[in-house]
């Protein structure tokens, strides 16, 4: 029984979605629906709900492969609405968002003489923020992601070069549980970027003593390296300067 609706639900999800001028407005975090399709409940899907989100995903793939901004992110909505779990719904889904529909929209947009400077700019700004607010949305499901921050951080630099807004969320990314080593190192470059080298030094100050050295990724002698360079810059004294509890 639960197999049969789960396959009535995907049916009903399936079908093909009639393409728009632009991209509907995605559904806002806390307001996922309770059920998908001909009235069928995520619950009564039980454990076929990452079948039906695979399925899913291939016709979201369908539509990408078509150029179709509306059926592409209304599917991929879809997709998470029904399996929030796997992280690379969230982040593929983002960036198809971002960059893909973002893209598709522009070329429409173009026409013979092209499209003025600031509809390019407006459309470049609806789909970041449609995918910021998609990310938004997974991070309610996976609060402690650091992947998820970094795509914010990424999407906040290369869509809206917005420096300041891209070194928060590299900061939060550097302080979630899963942190990768380079969310730090990133975090206090754009810190330089933005002319607050002091803060930058300060940031990999802290973050030096925790690196181990045994591990290549964590690039603890760049991190040192940079200390170094910023002390310079900035014309600290020898004896402001950081050192290492070995004595480097």
């Amino acid at each position: 029984m639960v197999a049969a609706l789960a396959m009535v639900g995907a049916g009903a999800v399936l079908r093909p979605i009639g393409g728009e001028a632009r991209p509907a407005p995605l559904r806002r975090a806390g307001h996922a629906p309770a059920s998908v399709g001909s009235g069928v409940s995520l619950a009564a899907l039980g454990g076929f709900r990452a079948l039906v989100a695979d399925m899913l995903w291939l016709k979201a793939y369908a539509a990408w492969l078509t150029r179709d901004p509306a059926s592409t992110q209304t599917l991929i909505q879809l997709v998470t609405t029904i399996d929030d779990r796997p992280l690379c719904f969230w982040l593929n889904g983002a960036r198809i968002m971002a960059y893909d529909v973002a893209a598709w929209r522009l070329e429409s947009a173009r026409g013979d003489a092209g499209a003025p400077a600031e509809v390019r700019r407006r459309i470049v700004e609806e789909q970041a923020q449609a995918a910021l607010d998609y990310l938004e949305e997974g991070r309610r499901h996976h609060p402690e992601s650091a992947a998820l921050c970094v795509e914010m951080a990424n999407l906040h630099l290369n869509c809206r070069a917005d420096i300041a807004a891209a070194a928060a969320w590299y900061r939060v990314a550097a302080e979630s549980p899963d942190a990768p080593y380079f969310a730090a190192r990133i975090h206090a470059a754009l810190l330089v970027r933005l002319g607050r080298s002091r803060e930058a030094h300060a940031w990999l100050c802290r973050l030096h003593p925790t690196l181990p050295s045994g591990d290549e990724r964590a690039m603890a002698p760049l991190v040192l390296g940079r200390i170094r360079d910023l002390e310079r810059a900035l014309q600290i004294p020898e004896n402001e300067r950081y050192v290492f509890p070995d004595g480097r």
